[in-house]
């Protein structure tokens, strides 16, 4: 097939496939209570029932997988390759500028909106891939697959469903990374800490303490209830830490407790240093207050020696650790909530392919068990790696130098996708090096040319494989 046929097909129908892509992103599809139908809630699968009306007015065959999945088929070949990507999508957050998050919006040659780049717009550009090929008459001996999932990011209960029922297909990507080609996939290492104890009433104390949304979005907002102190005393203590952390701390009076907010920036978990912690910005500002000793004070000052600050390498936990090809061990904790009999604190950890429980789990728990916390008994889930010598690998990579006329490479990224737990599956598209899609953050957007670009590229793979 002439590459510049393909070329020309994305640019007739440009338009169209952003039209597509953001009927999706006004779907606020995050994932709520399942319902008879709806296992991940409603919402998601009111994305679901989009995308596949979307495939069938397209022309092409669509199954159901009771509403965990919808598989889209090419032709009735057998099954070659498939493409797995995903219709739900993180909750939108705060401080978005550029548009509302599930009101997409055109602006400077980007798609603003949430889900545009994770993973609504690469899904509707592997649509168009398909629906290029077909359109084009490319004569194909082998089905390639679109498999659009509901429950990504919070499980991936949707490809275990699937997978129950299908096989895995000779070679698998997800476009729901980065270009070249992510080979590798870190581990994780990501569980609870814990603590509890009888409940002191001695002033001053902190009442509460929470923040956090998702296991795997360092949080951009925490608060805390306070008793004992007046504003006038805390705001100083505010300011201190405020300074030392970045994070902004907001104060008011109710109902003769202090009420203290914090201001963060929140980001994907695979890469903590892109965000400002919230939550543990709100622990370091709590730790330097003069509150009553309790075992409850103590204990909150444990869990900032186990994740301060800052630290989000593992540092402090002693288990900072890296290797050539995977990189270094990232760390972060995202949900927290202390109440005055006991507090818990979920971390996300994301491994190289040199963690095992030996070097990262048993050294841990040694750590927090020393500082009074009781850390579940989780293991290390191992990196997932494809070697990149491989006949698929590189296919990918010729596909994307052919089309981005930029050299291609495999990468090791903290981030999992649905390829993680495949035999030969890989994370392929859509965002190009050097760009940042604030995914996961405020004002997620994904580069239109990028989109445009992807799509290209799968068309070219699904011929290269299938034919």
């Amino acid at each position: 097939m002439d590459q510049k046929k393909i070329e020309a097909y994305f640019e007739e129908h440009r338009e169209e496939m952003l039209r597509d892509i953001s009927e999706l992103v006004r779907i606020p599809s995050e994932k709520g209570e399942a319902k008879p139908g709806m296992p991940f809630g409603e919402m998601p699968a009111k994305a679901l029932d989009a995308g596949a009306k979307l495939a069938e007015k397209l022309g092409f065959s669509v199954r159901d997988y009771d509403h965990y999945a919808v598989a889209v088929n090419l032709n009735d070949c057998p099954r070659q390759l498939d493409i797995l990507a995903h219709l739900d999508v993180v909750p939108a957050g705060n401080g978005w500028t550029v548009t509302k998050p599930f009101e997409p919006l055109v602006q400077d040659g980007k798609l603003y909106g949430r889900g545009t780049a994770d993973d609504k717009g690469p899904a509707v550009a592997a649509l168009y891939a398909m629906r290029a090929v077909r359109d084009l008459q490319v004569p194909l001996t082998k089905n390639a697959r679109l498999v659009l999932g509901s429950d990504e990011e919070c499980g991936s209960a949707d490809m275990k469903h699937y997978y129950s029922l299908e096989q895995e297909a000779p070679m698998t990507f997800s476009p729901d990374a980065d270009f070249p080609v992510v080979n590798i996939e870190k581990g994780r290492y990501s569980t609870c800490v814990r603590a509890s104890w009888a409940e002191d009433v001695r002033l001053p104390r902190i009442l509460s303490v929470s923040g956090g949304v998702k296991s795997n979005v360092v949080p951009d907002t925490a608060q805390a209830v306070l008793e004992g102190l007046p504003v006038s005393e805390l705001s100083v203590y505010a300011a201190e830490a405020e300074a030392r952390t970045g994070i902004r701390f907001l104060l008011r009076e109710e109902n003769g407790r202090v009420v203290l907010e914090a201001h963060g920036t929140c980001a994907h978990a695979s890469a903590p240093g892109e965000g400002n912690n919230a939550v543990t910005g709100l622990i370091d500002l709590l730790c330097g207050i003069p509150f009553a000793d309790s075992e409850g004070f103590r204990s909150l000052c444990a869990v900032k020696k186990l994740f301060p600050h800052g630290d989000w390498k593992g540092t402090a936990a002693g288990v900072a650790m890296k290797d050539e090809i995977s990189g270094e061990l990232t760390m972060s904790l995202n949900l927290f909530e202390y109440r005055s009999d006991g507090l818990k604190g979920y971390f996300d950890g994301r491994t190289p392919v040199s963690a095992t429980d030996r070097n990262l789990r048993d050294v841990f728990c040694a750590f927090a068990r020393s500082l009074g916390l009781a850390p579940d008994d989780e293991g290390v889930s191992p990196a997932h790696h494809v070697p990149e010598d491989t006949p698929f690998v590189r296919t990918l990579l010729k596909c994307y130098e052919q089309y981005s006329g930029q050299k291609g490479k495999c990468l090791a990224i903290g981030g999992g996708t649905y390829a993680h737990h495949l035999k030969n599956g890989v994370g392929f598209g859509c965002c190009l090096p050097g760009t940042d899609n604030h995914m996961h953050g405020a004002d997620e957007y994904a580069v239109i040319d990028e989109l445009l670009l992807g799509a290209k590229i799968f068309t070219q793979v699904i011929i290269d494989l299938c034919s």
